[in-house]
């Protein structure tokens, strides 16, 4: 049983410092270390209902009763309206060969009003004057009218409704467009859609029905875009790495159900689905073309990850035949990138995007030292990295190859190659590698990171804690200190897994958690979001006195603006820490904007979904440099702190 205190650190994180004695930095104007210019960022693969359910805005769950090699096609989602009978038919003339499951709707009696409903992705969210945009796919024989509405689940209570009239045929499938504004919110998110018809017009009183879909306004107003809420709240921690498509997404269970992103592409109905790796059927809704627009809407920079031959099961793909995984990847790239003249290019464009978007990190695999070891790391050193690391800068020798294991996996990454390190650790394991990358000269990756045990427990042995806390945030803001004071060397921090479905989830610590009508920032949420909205150009040489105080001092060539980052863990008695923070050639009387985040008083405080309470407090206050340029301050024990010349305005 971990105590409610932070179990304060013993010997190496014991504070040195008495309150009476301050910090004293010394930052010389010059030296120092350009940065890459991005550091903050995430992973996103869908874990926990974190893309079909959460990030990727439709609401239908099960919308085209998709099938794979692991789950078969069910009715999960969809209930009968007034008895109709409800069956999966595999047709002779299915809606495409990727969809060959549709859905048979009979009427139990000649005549009357049946259909369907369904009870989207535990509930939906109603708000009046929203446009809803829907659409349905019919086969058969119907001259009369669709209703298409959205009801509560509890009083059936109708908060909008629309008649869409029927164009269907019996020979072929007919797509039916609608769009369907609530004249009044829902009171919850317990609700549903309806859609019904007048079995008395349909041939036998039967319709077949499939790729039934109804979309909420997107982020950015994207078609098969983004949930609004949470792309705001991601959009909100000033973002520019995002790495893509995981995550062991990307492995897929076994090397025939890898993420192929070629599925991805097109026309919903000709995506087939992915077998999920977390527990469940994922559509391909969210494909590489809706990341890439994403990822442009919110102006993040791309690391994607390639597939190479390597999925969780341990297959692993000889030499001689995993040509066919890099000559894979050089089209993914040449599809983001390539000119329309070029196979690839040329279909972005027909989907609607003939400007090549940027790609600056390609990464290969993803945790090759983990899935099938010690084999497939073996195998992705002696041959497998090698290849792709070749091909791909032998084509594009400006995009930065990573590796999907780092330097501290045992890896001498060959030049131009970088790796990719993951810690998700204790507040103190994090606190501890502080200077892990001080020394290290090939560029790095932090792909994934997160506190996610309590100090003083059974680490994997045992469960992670159940949401993020504040001393765990501190600690990830420790190492993401760390990571800054490398970050001519370290491309940047991905937080990982971002996203958690509070109704089914497999990993309990995300930066945001979510219903179907609520989003909640978690405690690391508010450390992120400080530490990236304040991003430095390139690093000042300082004074070094750390612990408890640990600190990174820059400048933002873009403001103008000095920028001094730090973190205080543990100090001793838990007293505050006096700063002296002197910066060569500032002005006397130059203001500083200094905001600090503390948190509760046990240290395993968290943003409850269930209360909706932000236990973050935030402080900002001016200060004004001396006439050496000095600015004194103290700050709070397990308290993160930013002080900023020149802050931006738009900050969120």
């Amino acid at each position: 049983m971990v105590s409610p205190k932070l179990l304060v650190l013993t010997g190496t994180f014991t504070c040195v410092i008495s309150l009476a004695t301050a910090v004293d930095i010394f930052v010389t104007s010059t030296g120092g270390n350009a940065t890459n210019g991005h550091q903050y960022g995430f992973l996103h693969e869908d874990i926990n209902n974190s893309g079909d359910g959460g990030l990727y805005a439709e609401l239908i769950r099960n919308r085209a009763f998709q099938t794979s090699e692991r789950f078969p096609a069910t009715l999960d989602g969809w209930h009968s309206v007034n008895n109709a009978r409800l069956s999966l038919q595999n047709l002779s003339t299915p809606l495409s060969k990727a969809l060959a499951t549709s859905l048979n709707v009979a009427a139990t009696k000649k005549q009357g009003t049946v259909g369907f409903r369904n009870d989207g992705y535990w509930g939906m969210n109603v708000k009046a004057n929203n446009k809803y945009t829907g659409s349905f796919w019919v086969r058969g024989t119907y001259s009369g009218q669709f209703v298409a509405s959205l009801q509560s689940t509890a009083t059936s209570e109708t908060f909008g409704s629309v008649k869409v009239k029927s164009r269907s045929s019996p020979d072929q499938w007919v797509e039916h467009s609608f769009e369907l504004t609530p004249s009044k919110d829902a009171p919850n998110s317990n609700n549903t859609f309806a859609l019904t018809f007048d079995a008395s017009g349909a041939e036998n009183g039967s319709l077949d029905f499939n790729l039934i879909s109804l979309f909420p306004p997107t982020y950015n107003g994207r078609k098969n875009g983004m949930r609004v809420d949470l792309a705001e709240a991601l959009e909100q921690i000033h973002p520019t790495i995002f790495r893509i498509p995981g995550g062991n997404m990307l492995e897929g269970l076994t090397n025939r159900t890898w993420w192929n992103w070629k599925n991805t592409l097109g026309p919903l109905r000709d995506r087939p689905g992915f077998t999920g790796v977390w527990g469940y059927q994922q559509t391909n809704g969210l494909g590489l073309m809706e990341y890439l627009q994403f990822a442009e809407d919110l102006a993040m920079d791309v690391v994607l990850a390639v597939y190479d031959g390597l999925s969780l099961d341990g297959d692993i793909t000889p030499r001689d035949q995993l040509q066919r995984f890099v000559d894979d990847a050089l089209d993914e790239i040449e599809f983001i990138r390539g000119p329309v003249n070029l196979k690839w290019g040329s279909v972005r464009a027909k989907l609607g995007h003939p400007e090549p978007w940027k790609l600056r990190y390609v990464e290969i695999g993803n945790e090759d030292w983990l899935s099938g070891a010690p084999k497939g790391w073996d195998t992705f050193k002696q041959y497998r990295f090698p290849m792709f690391l070749s091909a791909v800068n032998k084509a594009y020798p400006d995009i930065q190859v990573i590796s999907s294991g780092s330097y501290y996996d045992g890896y001498d990454i060959p030049k131009p190659g970088g790796g990719d390190y993951h810690v998700y650790a204790t507040p103190d394991t994090l606190v501890s590698e502080f200077n892990k990358f001080d020394n290290i000269t090939t560029p790095h990756l932090i792909g994934e990171m997160a506190a996610i045990h309590p100090n003083g427990g059974t680490g994997w042995d045992g469960p992670q804690q159940p949401f993020p806390w504040w001393g765990g945030a501190v600690g990830e803001a420790v190492s993401l200190i760390g990571y800054e004071r490398n970050a001519d060397r370290i491309i940047g921090a991905a937080f990982a897994p971002i996203i958690r479905n509070m109704n089914r989830w497999q990993w309990a610590i995300t930066m945001i958690q979510f219903t179907a009508d609520t989003v909640t920032r978690s405690t690391s949420w508010y450390v992120w979001e400080l530490m990236a909205a304040h991003p430095l150009t390139k690093t000042l040489p300082a004074t070094s006195n750390f612990n408890p105080l640990y600190y990174v001092v820059g400048k933002n060539d873009e403001t103008g603006g000095h920028i001094f980052k730090a973190a205080v863990y543990n100090s001793t008695g838990g007293a505050d820490v006096p700063v002296k923070l002197t910066l060569e050639g500032v002005k006397a009387g130059t203001a500083g904007e200094l905001t600090i985040l503390t948190g509760p008083e046990n240290p395993y405080g968290i943003n409850d979904p269930l209360t909706g309470v932000n236990v973050v407090k935030t402080s900002k206050t001016i200060i004004r440099a001396d006439k050496n340029g000095g600015f004194q301050f103290a700050l709070p024990n397990l308290s993160v702190a930013v002080l900023d010349t020149a802050p931006s305005k738009s900050r969120h």
